[in-house]
């Protein structure tokens, strides 16, 4: 171990790095991760490379995954980002793949050594692609998929009054005639929904921070809470305390690059959920012999192509071409006459910001550092912040597209026509933020947060039935302690139930399970029958409405997951 570092562990078995500077600090935050979760960055690695097929299984759904990753393309696209990072930021990332290398090099998991896994150090891109992919993964999949989803049901022929009706207010620019002629090379539904109960899932997040006016202490708490599938193996999460002379920050870590992206420090507490931005954007593009079309120019210009090679082991290597616009990349073959989807996510192009930001906390000594520095990252999340100076405060995230007037970017539009392209990119200090609200708390549940800033970056936000439950909470105290917000955490009293109740109750038989649920006093706990039957109920109304009047219950079911 290097001098002046010292790495233990406390009762919790949680890992404590001490170092007398910052470049010492780092390694010993790669030498932990390498340590505990060496085999969870590996294989995040693989993945995010397209290296399945050659280092772990031959099979054609490992070719279909190599292929995915090879399209997004994150660890071909990461050396011009480097540059970004001044020489400072650089070092401290040479010293976290350092010491992680310092690991792997000595012991490498055994489940690689079974596979004759020869390995490779761990690089400064490959911490770069793990943001990328966490980011993508983790928020904005899920967006990308919904977008296509639209595009499924035009074609389904559900009508345009239905998808106003689910889709309210996010419409702008839909052409129905034109959604139909796009030729889909894969479909979303029913595909997905066979493997979709078995991926790990982000469920919900929620975060809140309250001031010092509405605690026993006089000074502000934060709680936070992102959620991410703690029930999986290995967790997405790896705790860790790291301590250099005067200063720490301790908190949640994600396995593969440095940092702490949810914690508190000697100054500052910051708490994160998935903001469900969209910057990924569809275009229709109308191809023929190679080419796509432009209005203004009146031509057809050729796509770049990027070959890519799949080695696969023990079979023939695959050979996949792909072809990439200033929209994106094309989902089809442009010299087959047809229209295609070309998508483009706007965070893949924006360096080392992640990065950048997640280490730049440990400099942070203020609310209003601390939101302009997380408001740089370039995944939509939603940050709230609390000071030892009593300030407290929310910032949103992302590389948001600035998008002409009346479009979400939830429709696929016209990639031929200029004006559907996008016009540069919102500041942070556009998306919403709020710093000292008058209310004296604010939280985030995923919720629509629009109304906090000039920007409108979320177009699929979900419910705040939860935000809504935690204002109530905290309306009514003003002597909150570290111990009530634990116990928030373990709120199970559903407000969306007590809503549907209202309209239910009278309308329940006096049959055993209708008393049950008549007398149900709306709280999820483990052992409820009454929890149980509202859910009962509230799936097959979700059928119902939206399902067999609708869409259709394999479309219905997608969107309930």
């Amino acid at each position: 171990m290097k001098k002046g570092l010292e790495i233990f562990r406390d009762t919790m078995g949680i890992p404590h790095v001490d170092a007398e500077n910052l470049t010492d600090l780092y390694w010993g935050n790669g030498y932990v991760h390498a340590k505990d979760r060496g085999m969870q960055m590996l294989l995040m690695r693989i993945l995010g490379q397209g290296r399945v097929s050659e280092i772990l299984d031959s099979s054609d759904a490992s070719l279909q995954i190599d292929l995915f990753f090879r399209r997004m393309n994150w660890s071909g696209n990461v050396k011009d980002p480097l540059a970004e990072l001044n020489q400072e930021k650089k070092e401290y990332l040479q010293s976290y793949c350092d010491g992680a290398n310092d690991v792997f090099t000595k012991k490498l998991p055994w489940e690689f050594k079974l596979l004759g896994y020869k390995f490779e150090k761990w690089t400064l891109e490959d911490s770069i692609m793990i943001t990328r992919m966490v980011g993508y993964l983790t928020l904005a999949q899920s967006q990308a998929e919904i977008e296509r989803l639209l595009v499924e049901l035009v074609q389904g022929d559900v009508s345009e009054e239905k998808l106003h009706e689910l889709f309210p207010g996010i419409l702008g620019g839909l052409d129905i005639d034109l959604i139909k002629k796009v030729k889909m090379n894969e479909r979303i539904v029913p595909s997905s929904v066979l493997w979709n109960n078995a991926a790990p899932r982000m469920m919900a997040s929620n975060n809140w921070v309250i001031s010092g006016n509405k605690t026993a202490s006089g000074k502000p708490i934060m709680a936070n809470d992102p959620h991410l599938e703690v029930n999986r193996l290995p967790n997405v999460w790896c705790e860790i305390s790291l301590k250099s002379q005067n200063r720490y920050i301790m908190g949640g870590t994600m396995p593969g690059f440095p940092g702490v992206l949810s914690g508190r420090g000697t100054d500052v507490a910051w708490g994160v959920t998935a903001g469900f931005v969209d910057s990924c954007d569809s275009w229709i593009e109308q191809c023929k012999d190679g080419k796509y079309f432009r209005e203004e120019e009146n031509k057809w210009l050729k796509f770049t192509e990027r070959k890519e090679i799949i080695k696969r082991k023990k079979k023939k290597d695959f050979e996949a071409v792909i072809y990439e616009n200033e929209h994106g990349v094309l989902d089809g073959n442009p010299y087959e006459e047809a229209y295609y989807l070309a998508t483009r996510w706007a965070p893949s192009e924006s360096g080392s910001a992640a990065v950048n930001a997640i280490m730049e906390m440990w400099n942070v000594k203020s609310v209003e550092e601390g939101m302009d520095t997380m408001g740089k990252i370039e995944t939509g999340w939603s940050f709230v912040f609390a000071d030892k100076e009593g300030d407290i405060g929310f910032q949103m995230s992302g590389h948001v597209p600035k998008r002409r007037d009346g479009i979400s970017g939830f429709v696929p539009l016209a990639g031929w026509k200029k004006e559907n392209d996008w016009q540069g990119f919102h500041s942070h200090k556009e998306l919403p933020r709020l710093k000292n609200p008058e209310k004296g708390f604010f939280a985030t549940t995923n919720n629509n947060l629009n109304e906090y800033g000039s920007a409108s970056p979320i177009n699929m936000p979900m419910g705040a039935y939860r935000s809504d439950r935690i204002g109530h909470l905290l309306e009514q105290g003003d002597h909150f302690t570290v111990a009530d917000m634990q116990k928030m955490h373990f709120d199970v009293y559903s407000l969306q139930a007590e809503y549907y109740m209202e309209i239910l109750k009278p309308l329940l038989p006096d049959t055993p399970q209708g008393r049950i649920l008549a007398e149900w006093d709306l709280k999820y706990d483990e052992e409820s029958q009454g929890a149980y039957l509202f859910e009962q109920f509230y799936k097959r109304l979700y059928l119902e409405v939206f399902g067999e009047n609708g869409f259709g219950q394999t479309v219905t079911n997608y969107m309930q997951e």
